[in-house]
């Protein structure tokens, strides 16, 4: 059944680009979107902690011992259904498209249907296959119906939004290029190891790859994924990317195609590499295994895009920063390598692709498009918490959400993640600390400049006229219902985790994780 999140959504995005009027395409992509969460809220109810459901097992190309094996365990599941409220919420705040709008959504629901296919592929090819078909509509998305700040040049529009498309597809690209050479290694090796070459990621778990080979496979593979999880210093293209692309893709774009990124770390180059975790028996700068260096790189990470965050003038800017800073909380969470901290950084992806979905959600659709500004100095003088209330509301409760207060989700994905560090990493517990408190910093000064702004320190006379000869067009109805998912969402999980948390703990103590719990787990 789950399996049909991913026909419905390609099936949907055909529909969409032959529908005949842009309402009917509108029409057809949220009944599709509706339709893929329907089919992950119904596994979910139907779900038994710790269960592996093989959907679809067969051959594909049997020459390679490749198959077309489709799968889920509690983390696949996790990640189907915040990909299938990401996108029936971005659907609806992109309502407003009219330009080429069959287009628009069929890209759109194509890579939607590439995000399902790697949570569920269970065959490495497979999945590998399906996170390539993810990165191609990003760039359309971009390119097409991509914004720029006010003030761009005339006539440099489209060559900003291609910049920005381009520079997001080459750096997946080339962390794609990275995972096939992973990927064609192991499957070079997975000959001797299980007698017969294959892909399968039940067999390549148990394949007990040599030390020495796991322990340059696995950097190169989490790097490869690691960049499109915002892995500092291969992060340059999130923000860039978050700021030019239409709004329900700066939803998908931090919502979901980044997890694709974090769960390729943990599924792939932690689950059949764990290996190579381990310490090297030397220290090289006072690093003395990958771990070492990669929870150091998620503290920068969450330190750099919380300080940058901070120092932005443009709205876009701050929340793309942001998503860098709670993405360094994933690695970090995943780099602990305790329970607690991995079950803290699946959640998290969870948290944090909710909570930047609505916040983008807000500053690309109900800020900028009635604004048609993103610069903070601009928006500060128009006080927007009486232009647009419910935007300034929604905000308030998005921004409470991400800096992790008691109640929403980001706050026992984040603490879980803390404990995990201060058991093994204190002192980067201490400094992500420290990232928390840049990000209430930079979080309130957006929320009161934006929406409480200094009118009087700001605003000229006749921008004042105009201000109240012009009000702001009225919050619509998708965008409020678009609003009211999210908000149930992060809410939900902050008050009652244990929806999440009795599919994920189990999936880390099954037989898939025996190596990593074997030999890293700490």
């Amino acid at each position: 059944m789950l399996a049909w999140t991913i026909y419905v959504s390609f099936l949907g995005a055909l529909a969409a680009r032959l529908a005949p009027s842009r309402q009917l395409a509108r029409i057809l992509a949220l009944l599709t979107a509706l339709a893929s969460l329907a089919l992950s809220l119904t596994a979910l109810a139907h779900w038994q902690p710790g269960q592996l459901l093989s959907i679809t097992d067969i051959s594909w190309i049997p020459q390679l011992g490749i198959r077309y094996h489709l799968a889920a365990d509690g983390i696949s599941l996790t990640l189907l259904l915040l990909t299938g409220i990401a996108a029936t919420a971005g659907i609806l705040f992109s309502w407003n498209i009219n330009e080429r709008t069959q287009e628009f959504f069929a890209f759109y629901l194509v890579l939607i249907g590439g995000v399902y296919g790697v949570f569920l592929s269970f065959d490495l090819f497979l999945l590998f296959v399906f996170y390539e078909i993810a990165i191609i509509p990003k760039y359309f998305l971009i390119a097409i119906w991509g914004s720029v700040p006010r003030g761009a040049a005339p006539g440099q529009e489209g060559s900003q939004r291609e910049y920005a498309a381009m520079k997001l597809a080459l750096y997946s690209f080339a962390g794609s290029a990275l995972v096939l050479a992973g990927m064609v290694a192991a499957w070079v090796l997975s000959g001797s190891a299980t007698g017969a070459h294959t892909l399968s990621l039940d067999a390549l778990t148990h394949a007990n790859f040599p030390v020495h080979f796991q322990m340059w496979a696995f950097p190169l593979v989490f790097l490869g994924f690691g960049v499109l999880a915002g892995l500092w210093p291969f992060h340059t293209w999130a923000p860039t990317g978050h700021a030019a692309a239409p709004t329900a893709a700066s939803m998908l774009l931090a919502g979901v195609v980044m997890k694709l990124g974090a769960y390729g770390c943990l599924r792939i180059a932690m689950m059949l590499f764990p290996a190579g975790l381990s310490p090297w028996g030397f220290h090289v700068l006072g690093f003395g295994s990958w771990r070492d260096v990669i929870a150091v790189l998620a503290i920068i990470g969450i330190v750099y895009g919380a300080s940058v965050a901070l120092v932005q003038r443009d709205f876009k800017f701050v929340i793309g920063y942001s998503s860098v800073s709670h993405m360094g909380f994933v690695l970090l969470g995943l780099m602990t390598l305790t329970q607690i901290g991995l079950d803290g950084a699946v959640l998290q992806m969870f948290s944090h692709g909710i909570i930047a979905g609505l916040l983008f959600a807000v500053v690309g659709r109900m800020v900028y498009d009635r604004a048609h500004t993103r610069q903070l100095s601009e928006l500060s003088p128009m006080r927007l918490a009486h232009g647009i209330p419910f935007a300034a509301v929604t905000f308030i409760l998005a921004a409470m959400a991400s800096i992790g207060m008691p109640g929403f989700s980001g706050f026992v994905a984040e603490f879980q993640i803390i404990v995990g560090a201060w058991r093994t990493l204190p002192w980067m517990a201490a400094i992500a600390g420290v990232g928390i408190l840049v990000g209430i910093a930079f979080t309130w000064r957006a929320l009161t400049t934006v929406f409480f702004g200094d009118r009087a320190a700001h605003a000229a006379p006749d921008h004042e006229s105009r201000e109240h000869a012009h009000p702001l067009p009225p919050i619509t109805i998708p965008e409020k219902l678009g609003s009211l998912l999210l908000l149930a969402a992060t809410l939900i999980v902050g008050l009652y985790p244990t929806i999440l948390t009795r599919l994920i703990l189990p999936s880390l103590n099954s037989p898939l994780f025996s190596g990593l719990r074997n030999g890293a787990w700490r």
